[in-house]
């Protein structure tokens, strides 16, 4: 979120604009008791029984026999030549059933390190490209990777499994080379629609290795798959990047979507994302670079951002006629019963209790090369305030007559934090309102929280997460695209 001073007399406003998707209305609560939940199950993961099984390499299986350039046998290599088999195995199969197309293996595949020598590829150097890309055409049809600093790098941060996501997404381009037409492609298709449907391609085959059919590789669907999201949100666009761009991605909010489809749909989904639909669901492509000069981070423990905060929450839950808790520094404390860090509510006192430092810590964007989340490393003030969403959140859900200790407080929870995300939409960036908005990519620091193992996004009021990260991520999308009525009616 972002701060500005406006003309002398007004008042001091947070400024925003974001990325997400469209769609969805102002948050209206709706009284009465919440009914069953539909369409988002804990224990379920686009299809996939959630479970914490082995997630890695298959112990005791040989590796594949590929040939690879600049190979040294590093595990690193190893690990990148295997997702690659496992990769022909899956599209070996998909194509010819889905799409009556014979599935060509990759003419060249390279390994390099961006610290050595460069290799030629495409007509560029890979000397200091710290990446994993596909490139085709003009007689060109290459996967490479940087074994010297991204693929230790991926594994250091979140597991090997993520190194074969990135694969998973690289292979998706080479699909799309492949199926030209049928899966939406040309010359002028724009980057971000590519990016899309390679991220879908990715989680098509994620859920094959999640379902145990790869030779090499298998994933559960808890832990393994979370961090696989959060591989995702590593592989994002820089806040502020228009979806217009040559070379845009998308920011993780869109990309973590396009992922799920795949994951839950088969290919046919992916090759059916065209321009304009991606072009209805991405609003970052109407945000402007020159937006970001309005300001920048703001502080959590300014007590003017504090009443904006306190303003904004009693605003976007004021239908559903509840007592409006009231945001109190007292180091996330409660009297009487459980509390929870960095921010805890206290239905006897009615109070969302925070601890400045704790959320000044979160606030604080991370340094450049060093990872959201990573320890020692802060994520950024929306991921800040949709802490104490989460908490104030509590208030509304008590006065629905839900329970607030269960899977589906946690999931009421991630989806009123969407919700009031949504209310914060600057609906005419032009006006000065006064009032708390939300900034170029705020949704993705939200998306990085609510990933984080100790995240109250998702949480109960005891701070007992939701297990599945796919499942919090549905939730707070539901909160954004919709509105809360969705949240306090569909969870039981």
């Amino acid at each position: 979120m972002r701060v500005h001073w406006v003309r002398v007399g007004l008042t001091l406003a947070a400024v925003a604009v974001m990325v997400a998707q469209t769609g969805g209305c102002t948050p209206k609560a709706v009284a009465g008791s919440p009914a069953a939940m539909s369409n988002i199950d804990t224990g379920d993961a686009g299809g996939v029984p959630v479970n914490n099984g082995p997630t890695g390499p298959r112990e005791g299986v040989p590796d594949a026999d590929l040939r690879v350039e600049g190979t040294t046998g590093s595990a690193e290599d190893r690990l990148a030549t295997n997702a690659v088999a496992d990769l022909y195995d899956y599209w070996d199969a998909q194509l010819p059933g889905l799409f009556d197309e014979k599935f060509t293996h990759i003419q060249r595949l390279v390994s390099y390190d961006s610290k050595g020598a460069g290799v030629s590829i495409c007509g560029e150097s890979t000397a200091g490209f710290v990446n994993a890309f596909y490139c085709g055409g003009n007689g060109e049809d290459a996967i490479a990777w940087d074994r010297g600093v991204l693929l230790p790098g991926l594994t250091k941060q979140f597991g090997p499994m993520s190194v074969v996501g990135v694969l998973a997404h690289e292979m998706g381009h080479a699909v799309q080379f492949r199926l030209g037409e049928k899966s939406h492609m040309s010359q002028s298709t724009p980057t971000i629609v590519r990016e899309q449907q390679a991220d879908c391609y990715m989680g098509n085959f994620m859920r094959w290795v999640a379902r145990d059919k790869a030779k090499h590789f298998q994933l559960n669907t808890g832990k393994g798959l979370n961090d696989i999201l959060a591989t995702v949100f590593f592989i994002r666009d820089p806040a502020g990047l228009d979806s217009k761009t040559q070379g845009a991605h998308g920011l993780a909010f869109d990309r973590v979507y396009a992922f799920q489809e795949g994951f839950r749909y088969d290919p046919k989904r992916c090759a059916d994302m065209t321009e304009e639909e991606i072009d209805g669901r991405i609003e970052e492509k109407e945000r402007s670079k020159a937006d970001e000069k309005v300001g920048g981070q703001v502080d959590p423990g300014n007590k003017d951002i504090l009443g904006l905060l306190q303003e904004s929450l009693d605003e976007a839950f004021k239908d559903n006629n509840a007592e409006q808790p009231k945001i109190t520094e007292n180091g996330s404390k409660c009297e009487k019963g459980e509390s929870t860090s960095p921010a805890t509510y206290c239905p006897d006192e009615n109070i969302v209790g925070i601890d400045v430092k704790k959320l000044q810590a979160i606030a604080k964007p991370p340094a450049e090369g060093t990872e959201p989340g990573a320890k020692g490393a802060g994520i950024g003030d929306f991921a800040a305030f949709a802490e104490i969403a989460s908490r104030y959140s509590m208030a509304i859900q008590k006065q629905m007559g839900g329970s607030l200790d269960d899977e589906n407080a946690g999931l009421r929870t991630a989806c009123l934090t969407g919700a009031w995300a949504k209310f914060t939409v600057d609906k005419d960036p032009n006006t000065q309102d006064g009032k708390l908005h939300l900034a170029v990519g705020d949704l993705d620091e939200a998306m990085a929280e609510l990933l984080q193992d100790d995240s109250l996004i998702a949480a109960d009021i005891n701070g007992k997460q939701v297990e599945s990260g796919f499942a919090r991520v549905e939730a707070f999308r539901r909160g954004y695209q919709d509105d809360s009525s969705d949240c306090t009616n569909d969870f039981a």
